[in-house]
């Protein structure tokens, strides 16, 4: 399922991103995931790192662009991968941008900057990795803190930079039994941009500066490659028509999507991405029946259970949503989204038990991934149904937490602290996020500045947050 945050824009990414902020989106969609991943892990590891500790996420724009953050994060835009003819060339771009990360480019570029530009940057980070995973409001407030980020030239590579970038991204792909023809294919599609105006240019080109010698030097070394005749098999190619398809089917308008897939091409990405664009346009009955050959021909695949399940649930049939959404879950039960989808349908529906379940998967998708605010906005809701309240306090604190927001994880924590037994394993981490994410004055500040603009200005200038009385809120 792609979730789209909307804090960003349109459409689950810390970022030197010439285009104004506001104007993207990022998505979380564990079939897209899966490939990138399946493409980068083996560049990261022949790179000598942990892939574990790089992130790469998407960003739902349609230019091509690709950029890496402090923090080893690599964030791609989708147009990325749907402007890409191969799986070769996405791995190429890939590629480079692990030759940023192993070289330390980034740190090199932030030592020069002054400490007033390196907090907007964190700023930027810290906001954008809220809506990462869904916290989209949380993501908003934390960046707006953040002045004038939508064009951080300070963040661009030298040349010097690119061209080391280039050689080791060649020797990664070396590494690994791949060519490089498809880093080269990429950057010789888009070298009229190097005769572009800097305005007119994509923002790749213009924080990755491009450049014919760049190009020729790396043509050498694939040429001279043992690699340099590799190709990506059928099913590579295969899976990334799919991701394709998918990617246009949600992101682009369903007319558009229509006139690109013509029923007259039956193939299964056209299918796909069909069945996404009728869900769309609010045909669900047509969107299903597509589906549906998808699922006679793959009953195994996760993703087109989980699609289903989407539909349903996002067309207001509740109960009939838990079933496609437990299919999913249970053929890819270590898929931490999967869990949180077919969570969110079983605590919509309403019933003890189903809430109680909810929970137990829950528990499994924050153990793999415990900074997901997405995830514990959901346990919030369900602590709540379940009339819990210190626990579902606790939840919004651990979101809070996860994003960033001091003072709301302070302060919900706080309460949840205050109701809970002492000594009991919920007590303890209440009491540690308390204890961590006590706010600065000048969070407090800011706090209670938002507070006011909320309240028409009747809150008193004084009014400090731990002076709330504690009310039953949940975010």
């Amino acid at each position: 399922m792609i979730r789209f945050t909307k804090a960003l824009g349109a459409c689950v990414m810390a970022a030197a991103m010439a285009a104004p902020v506001s104007a993207q989106s990022l998505i979380r969609d564990t079939e897209i995931e899966q490939v990138m991943r399946d493409y980068g892990d083996p560049l990261i590891e022949a790179a000598g790192l942990n892939p574990d500790s790089v992130g790469i996420h998407l960003i739902g724009d349609a230019e091509f662009n690709a950029f890496v953050t402090r923090g080893q994060n690599i964030f791609f835009h989708t147009g990325t991968i749907t402007i890409a003819d191969k799986p070769l060339e996405i791995k190429g771009v890939m590629a480079h941008e692990v030759g940023h990360i192993e070289g330390a480019h980034i740190a090199r570029s932030q030592s020069a900057t002054q400490g007033a530009m390196a907090t907007m940057i964190a700023s930027i980070g810290l906001g954008l990795a809220a809506a990462l995973a869904g916290a989209g409001d949380a993501g908003a407030a934390i960046m707006a803190s953040g002045p004038q980020f939508a064009t951080l030239d300070m963040m661009r590579y030298t040349r010097g930079q690119e061209a080391q970038a280039d050689q080791a991204a060649l020797t990664f792909l070396e590494r690994t039994g791949q060519s490089g023809s498809g880093l080269v294919s990429t950057f010789e599609r888009f070298r009229y941009q190097e005769v572009m105006s800097d305005q007119r240019r994509w923002e790749y080109f213009r924080s990755h500066p491009l450049s014919s010698q760049r190009i020729d030097a790396m043509r050498r070394r694939v040429e001279q490659s043992p690699y340099r005749d590799v190709t990506d098999t059928e099913e590579e190619v295969a899976t990334l028509r799919r991701i394709q398809a998918k990617i246009i089917g949600f992101m682009h308008p369903p007319a558009q999507v229509l006139n690109h897939y013509p029923e007259s091409d039956t193939s299964l990405p056209a299918r796909y991405a069909r069945s996404v664009a009728y869900f769309k346009q609010g045909n669900l009955e047509r969107a299903r029946e597509i589906l549906a050959t998808l699922i006679e021909e793959e009953p195994d695949n996760p993703f087109f259970h989980e699609l289903e399940g989407q539909m349903l649930f996002e067309s207001g049939r509740i109960a009939d949503s838990i079933a496609p959404y437990r299919r999913a879950a249970e053929m890819m039960p270590e898929a931490p989204l999967l869990r949180i989808g077919l969570a969110g349908s079983l605590i919509a529906e309403g019933s003890d038990e189903n809430v109680r379940e909810a929970q137990q998967h829950l528990r499994f998708a924050l153990t793999e991934e415990r900074d997901n605010p997405f995830g514990w906005y959901q346990m919030s809701i369900a602590h709540q149904a379940l009339g819990e309240i210190a626990l579902a306090e606790l939840a919004t604190a651990e979101r809070s937490f996860a994003v960033g927001n001091n003072v709301d994880a302070y302060r919900f924590a706080a309460r949840a602290r205050d109701q809970l037994d002492r000594g009991t394993p919920a007590w303890v981490r209440a009491t540690e996020i308390a204890a961590v994410a006590e706010p600065s004055q000048r969070e407090i500040s800011e706090y209670n500045r938002r507070q006011r603009e909320r309240m028409g200005n009747l809150a008193p200038a004084t009014r400090d947050f731990r002076d709330e009385p504690r009310r039953r809120v949940f975010h």
